[in-house]
């Protein structure tokens, strides 16, 4: 019996290429798969995409510069400016956000706490 779903096999190709980064750790909250660093979340899988956190200024650019690119509303929660949604079908493409991603890692890393 095959228990490989799509989203466990797209969850999959996530962790290989987030857990391979300096720090990362996984794990769930709310529900969600969310990804940290020094115990701060900087990334979460949510629907067909992945939420990632980054300063405003970078975040708003990206929702005008990328057609795949939305704001971040998990559960139909409120987003915030600095939190915004990669859409991809197909997951392994989000090593092509790998900038991003390292990006949203330091970001939070130096990031005060609120």
């Amino acid at each position: 019996m095959n228990t490989v779903t799509p989203e466990s096999s797209r969850k999959a190709l996530i962790d290989a290429l987030l857990l391979k980064l300096p720090g990362v750790s996984a794990r769930k909250i709310n529900g969600l798969d969310a990804y940290f660093v020094s115990d701060r979340m900087f990334a979460c899988i949510s629907g067909n995409g992945i939420g990632l956190r980054l300063p405003v200024a970078t975040a708003t650019e990206l929702q005008f510069s990328r057609s795949n690119v939305v704001p971040f509303q998990p559960a139909g929660m409120a987003s915030t400016r600095e939190w915004i949604q990669i859409d991809r079908t197909d997951a392994a493409e989000y090593e092509k956000d790998l900038e991003l991603f390292q990006a949203s890692i330091e970001f939070v890393k130096t990031a005060r706490s609120r």
